[in-house]
């Protein structure tokens, strides 16, 4: 892979599309959560965004590379598991959940290829 600017690539942008789409939506949460789950939905969405920052700074290191990664892939499997608990506390319907679902899926299985094959991103 040619260097490019994290910003510039795939997993980066639609991992901001989702913080994004996540802070508009969790705007809406009640006031109560504000310190709970709003924060946490919000911060982990955008970890995602933050880890590959730092992945791409260690790409010529394949061992940290990797576990910048997996650790954007840990934030991604955290904002799943804080959208199932906005849909059974109603924030969220089940159509948002499942949007938001299937983009987080979508980099996921990016964060995935980028982990089995780090030497595509020097």
């Amino acid at each position: 892979m040619s260097y490019k600017k994290i910003n510039e690539t795939k997993a980066y942008k639609m991992a901001f599309d989702l913080a994004m789409k996540i802070y508009e939506i969790s705007k809406r949460f009640p006031k109560e959560e504000t310190y709970s789950l709003t924060d946490q939905v919000r911060r982990s969405s955008r970890s995602v965004c933050s880890s590959l920052a730092e992945a791409h700074r260690k790409r010529l290191y394949p061992a940290h590379f990797v576990s910048k990664i997996s650790d954007a892939d840990m934030e991604n499997a955290e904002t799943q598991t804080w959208l199932e608990f906005a849909l059974a506390c109603k924030y969220i319907n089940q159509q948002e959940q499942e949007s938001f679902l299937n983009l987080s899926e979508q980099v996921g299985n990016l964060l995935n290829h980028m982990i089995r094959n780090p030497e595509k991103y020097k």
